[in-house]
């Protein structure tokens, strides 16, 4: 085997020219694949990140149909029950009970319908990131009465400031239309232009004054110690209680679960698009080394040379060429997603098109030890099959034929 492979790195370097190229369309394609890879892994586990710390939480627990209507009166049964449930389970890191309801804000400029949003700005700082977001005054913790939080896209459409006040109009548990008059103490601007138009915050003790009698929350966010535990709890809590609906983030947010899913698919997807443009080159190579030595493989036949030696001879040579590419390619693209998976891809020209998607403009590349591995055998599985007809046809070569061509 080791004299096989000596001449086949011979014969691969006897045009060296044409050897480089491909191995320079290896490098640079390999490259390409696995840091379009990256971006896109990049991209998704910092959409989904943000989505889980800053807003779904990995579990939610709502009224069966309030997702649904979204009434008021659809609020959450024995929370106080629930609540002493999750202060004593050890796999809740925190969680935080909020009071939501729909309603229009009112303002000089206009009128707009929004969803308000109740928190408890204590519970809510140690259950999300979503007060990371505060992009001008302060959060819910300020002690403004009456104080309201709202995006930044919803506060210049309405050209609203620090210090302003707008009026929220909605209805409470009686059917009754009930209007509170609000100070604004904070501007957030999150990844989602769409969720900064269509929300606003505001204490849920200030909420609950106006909506009903005795304290109601409609949603509550739940945090736990490990993800995977998420499934378990909300079963848990299932069964614990009746006249709720407990769901993990999956649940809460299909598209994410999908994304999470497509992120594998997409390493494969990517790799095999140009691994199989690459096997063109691969097999233009062999085929043209193949008819350049049919004397020199059929003299080889002839002085005994097993033909499966002569194919075991031209599959080592494609194997060589593709691994060399790949190696190259692939250790320049782990120093370049490296290097960018702390100072991050800057894509602002596009920051306004990603926003409206929800999607953040700085893209840290992502690829972990066994997506290296999958695109590898990736490569080394298309090589093979590039390299297949090129070697049948050379074990298929007639000796005495072969000896008459020039």
């Amino acid at each position: 085997m080791k004299t096989l492979v000596n001449i086949s790195w011979r014969n691969i370097w006897r045009h060296p020219a044409r050897s480089s190229v491909l191995i320079a369309a290896i490098v640079a394609g390999l490259w390409a694949g696995v840091v379009t890879v990256g971006l896109v892994n990049g991209l998704m586990l910092q959409r989904i990140d943000y989505l889980i710390e800053s807003e779904v939480t990995h579990a939610q627990l709502h009224h069966p149909e309030f997702l649904a209507e979204g009434y008021s009166w659809l609020s959450i049964p024995d929370h106080d029950e629930i609540k002493n449930w999750l202060e004593n389970d050890g796999r809740v890191k925190a969680f935080s009970f909020r009071t939501i309801t729909d309603g229009m804000l009112q303002s000089p400029v206009k009128t707009s319908g929004v969803r308000i949003r109740g928190v408890d700005s204590e519970s809510e700082r140690r259950t999300t990131t979503f007060h990371e977001n505060i992009v001008e005054g302060s959060y819910l913790d300020d002690d403004t009465p009456s104080a309201v939080i709202m995006g930044k896209t919803l506060a210049d459409d309405h050209n609203m400031e620090i210090g302003n006040r707008i009026v929220l109009t909605f209805e409470d548990t009686n059917n009754e239309l009930v209007s509170g008059s609000f100070n604004i103490v904070g501007i957030f601007q999150s990844a989602s232009t769409t969720y900064d138009e269509r929300n606003v915050f505001v204490r849920s003790n200030d909420l609950i004054r106006q909506l009903s009698d005795s304290p109601i929350y409609h949603e509550a966010g739940i945090m736990l110690e490990n993800e995977e535990l998420a499934s378990a709890v909300v079963s848990e809590l299932n069964s614990s209680f009746s006249g709720i609906e407990a769901q993990t983030w999956r649940q809460l947010s299909p598209e994410l679960s999908m994304l999470v899913e497509l992120g594998g698919v997409m390493v494969i997807l990517i790799t095999l698009i140009i691994m199989i443009a690459l096997a063109f080159g691969i097999l233009n190579t062999m085929l043209m080394a193949l008819f350049e030595r049919m004397r020199e493989l059929g003299m080889l036949i002839s002085i005994g040379m097993s033909r499966l030696r002569v194919f075991t001879m031209i599959m080592t040579e494609a194997v060589i060429l593709t691994i060399t590419g790949a190696a190259a390619g692939m250790l320049l693209a782990w120093i370049t997603i490296r290097h960018f998976s702390t100072s991050g891809v800057n894509l602002e020209m596009f920051a306004e098109g990603a926003a409206q998607l929800g999607w953040d403009y700085i893209i840290y590349p992502v690829l972990t030890p066994m997506e290296f591995v999958a695109i590898l055998a990736v490569v080394v599985v298309i090589t093979l099959v590039a390299s297949a007809y090129p070697a049948m046809k050379g074990v298929r070569i007639n000796p005495l034929e072969a000896s008459k061509s020039a």
